[in-house]
């Protein structure tokens, strides 16, 4: 006996076609977990008059000095730049051999795009500037103070495309969630520290 095979017609091989297309997984949008999206995200230059990329921090930048917030300057913000944020975290805590959280210096926001930096040792912020809490639980800069090793710190300038609401004094958690889909562009800068003396 001889058996018809039937050819699937074009409509069923479309039809076929876009419901695997409708069960394929969509990327999230989230890049690296600090509110970026899948969209281009501009680099800014963001440099310090106190140390270089790469470079040992000063000791007047750490508790071991007079715990002074290096200087810093950025440029080539994305024209749909409304605010910016900043934060300095040390991704080698306690001991950059065996790293088990990442410790946060300071957390700034609603910084407005007209200023270009921030002095050294920042006694006033640009006006409208947020505080957001370190990881001492308080507001402001806390210098390097690694217990072991040589440890870097991150500081991460963002753009964003809106003026974030008042959100109190966030940690850097809260601020990153209210980023999220905001960013436009970023900037880092890492320097290192290790403290001296026989604790080394």
């Amino acid at each position: 006996m001889r058996v018809h095979v039937r050819r699937p017609s074009s409509f069923s091989l479309l039809l076929a076609a876009a419901l695997l297309a409708s069960c394929t997984p969509k990327p999230n949008g989230d890049k690296a977990g600090d509110g970026a999206t899948t969209a281009a995200v501009a680099t800014i230059a963001l440099t310090s008059t106190s140390f270089t990329g790469g470079s040992a921090m000063p000791a007047k930048h750490s508790c071991q000095g007079q715990d002074a917030s290096p200087a810093l300057a950025w440029s080539g913000l994305p024209a749909a730049t409304k605010s910016l944020a900043l934060v300095v975290d040390d991704p080698d805590a306690p001991d950059p051999a065996a790293p088990k959280t990442t410790w946060v210096h300071w957390v700034l926001y609603n910084l407005p795009p007209t200023a270009q930096g921030l002095d050294e040792a920042a006694a006033a912020l640009p006006p409208g500037t947020g505080q957001g809490l370190n990881d001492w639980k308080r507001t402001g800069y806390g210098g390097p103070c690694p217990p072991i090793g040589r440890h870097r710190y991150v500081h991460k300038l963002y753009a964003l495309d809106i003026v974030l609401p008042d959100l109190g004094t966030p940690a850097k958690a809260e601020l990153e969630r209210a980023m999220q889909g905001h960013i436009i562009g970023k900037g880092e800068l890492v320097g290192t520290y290790q403290k001296s003396g026989p604790s080394e």
